[in-house]
């Protein structure tokens, strides 16, 4: 029994794993994002975590921690530089990870790890998505005729007030509105005495 032992070995000895934890999180904040496998991804987000919570107090004690786990300067340097500005208000959760189609060759269960500050796929249309989200349900139909009645009070003022407006300016306009609209009733006239 494996009671208590939260830690997923990922199949591989412990300085094996240690090297792809620090290489796959090398390669995350290089690139903000890889596809793995689930469970690589899910290892990765409780190793990867906790340095980018350090990278926000810059001291040389952080940076020397962060890099006994990470092994690589220029990584740590992205971190502390780049990156812990743009989470620094982020209280924590800086990744994410999105479930993919399983892989073709062993039908492994795959997905993308991301770190969440960086991602341009859900930024703003996520928050327009929502502000237009409206639900349906079955029913009576009340609420739809509810809607209607509410709609039609706006739409015939704003008719009113777009009907009055050239009144105000323009007498002539009046006059001439008329004239237009008597050849119309005659011409629906002609044609009745023509069908007939």
């Amino acid at each position: 029994m494996r009671h208590g032992k939260k830690v997923n070995h990922l199949g591989r000895t412990d300085s094996h794993r240690k090297a792809m934890m620090s290489n796959m999180a090398s390669s995350l904040i290089l690139h903000k994002r890889i596809t793995t496998t689930l469970a690589k991804a899910k290892a990765l987000r409780v190793y990867v975590e906790p340095l980018l919570t350090k990278s926000k107090n810059d001291t040389t004690h952080s940076r020397r921690t962060v890099f006994s786990y990470l092994q690589d300067k220029d990584t740590v340097n992205i971190l502390f530089r780049e990156i812990a500005e743009k989470i620094a208000n982020r209280p924590g959760g800086y990744t994410r990870i999105v479930k993919l189609e399983n892989r073709l060759g062993d039908n492994a269960e795959m997905a993308i790890i991301e770190l969440v500050d960086y991602n341009t796929v859900y930024g703003k249309d996520v928050e327009a998505k929502t502000e237009k989200k409206s639900r349906r349900r079955g029913g009576s139909g009340k609420g739809k005729a509810a809607a209607e009645t509410k709609a039609t009070p706006a739409f015939e003022e704003a008719a009113v007030v777009e009907e009055t407006a050239p009144v105000a300016v323009a007498a002539p306009a009046v006059e001439e509105a008329p004239a237009t609209e008597a050849p119309a009733a005659s011409d629906k006239e002609e044609n009745a005495e023509k069908g007939e």
